[in-house]
């Protein structure tokens, strides 16, 4: 599994991507709401990775992305269908660096100026870590599975939103199959955390978002809340 942007980087890199702190880690964790709360305390801005991710799509080429190449087009639960979720999982291109140089590409093309954080679901600790110039820029958050199931059975709950994701697919026979992958994903962020050194926090909701965005904030070094 290669990262693809190990050619653009080295110190250089690392110097220039020394403004960005990452929130990452597993679904249904609260990864947007916490950088928001956080973005809001401390002035910084946001870079929202899900958003960026149809924008790969069209950036992506099938020798590059094969991965990623392969959702281009396809319809709203395709690579559920007839899978098991550990091969979902197996093709997910944040399993195999194809999300990474985007994200190098989008930071690098923002101001530097101030801090950005990046939301991002899809990447993972060993291609974060080569980013870094200290462990204090990134933070990746694990649900608990009971946590995970709430979040994502509410969100579901949306007829359209369940459609938009599944299609005409049983949304309850989905779910439990992202239930499945999710947790492989965050199998793989804590067991790649912890070789890189890089910090991982529990979330079960039943800390106030006010105390993680303080945890947070004083882990990515930010300067004092407005």
């Amino acid at each position: 599994m290669m990262s693809s942007h190990g050619a653009i980087g080295g110190g250089a890199l690392v110097g220039r991507l020394a403004h960005v702190r990452w929130i990452a880690g597993g679904t249904g964790a609260g990864k947007s709401t916490l950088t928001e709360a956080v973005a809001r305390r401390h002035d910084v801005l946001i870079y929202r990775g899900d958003r960026a991710e149809h924008d790969w799509l069209a950036r992506s080429t099938r020798e590059r992305h094969p991965r990623l190449h392969a959702l281009r087009g396809a319809a709203p639960g395709q690579q559920w269908a007839g899978r098991s979720a550990r091969e979902v999982f197996r093709s997910m291109a944040g399993l195999h660096g194809e999300t990474a140089g985007f994200l190098v590409e989008d930071l690098l093309a923002l101001p530097g100026d101030r801090i950005i954080l990046v939301d991002y679901f899809g990447v993972l600790p060993r291609d974060v870590a080569s980013l870094l110039s200290g462990g204090h820029q990134a933070v990746f958050l694990l649900p608990s599975p009971g946590f995970r199931q709430r979040v994502l059975t509410d969100r579901y709950a949306d007829p359209q939103r369940a459609r938009a994701t599944w299609g005409a697919h049983e949304p309850e026979e989905m779910l439990v199959k992202r239930l499945a992958r999710d947790a492989l994903w965050d199998e793989e962020v804590r067991r790649q955390a912890t070789t890189y050194g890089l910090r991982t926090v529990a979330v079960d909701g039943t800390r106030p978002v006010d105390d993680l965005v303080t945890e947070v904030a004083d882990h990515f070094r930010l300067p004092p809340g407005v």
